[in-house]
């Protein structure tokens, strides 16, 4: 079992997402939505898809999404695409990130394959200014 931080390993999957989202925001990402396919398949709970807009974008997105996690202990178990920049996909069980060069992920449609699952608003962390 993956050791993950006390104060994480009862955090729900939303919890994660939004964790990913928000580091993802942070990072410049584009056109960002978090579906819950808790209903529609057994293998996760959530997808985080977004887009970055070039592939250099793509695996800077990426590794910032992995770098805040690992900092949480939370670690993929499956990083995919991180090479070629075009879709990276990290698996952190619980939750799926999906991060697309934008021309791939017109190509994929991956928010028209999974059409039934409910969008889950992004909370988004107001930063504070001193």
């Amino acid at each position: 079992m993956k050791q993950i931080k006390q104060e994480y390993q009862e955090k729900s999957g939303n919890v994660l997402a939004q964790i990913c989202a928000q580091t993802a925001l942070d990072t410049k990402a584009e056109e960002l939505i978090i579906l819950d396919v808790r209903k529609l398949t057994t293998f996760t709970e959530y997808f985080v898809i977004m887009s970055g807009r070039s592939t250099r974008h793509v695996q800077g997105l990426a590794e910032a999404i992995e770098g805040k996690l690992r900092s949480k202990r939370v670690k993929a178990s499956t990083a995919e695409g991180l090479q070629d920049g075009m879709w990276v996909l990290l698996d952190f069980d619980d939750v799926v990130v999906h991060i697309f060069y934008h021309e791939q992920r017109k190509f994929y449609d991956l928010e028209g394959l999974w059409h039934e699952a409910k969008r889950v608003k992004v909370e988004i962390e107001q930063k504070q200014t001193s």
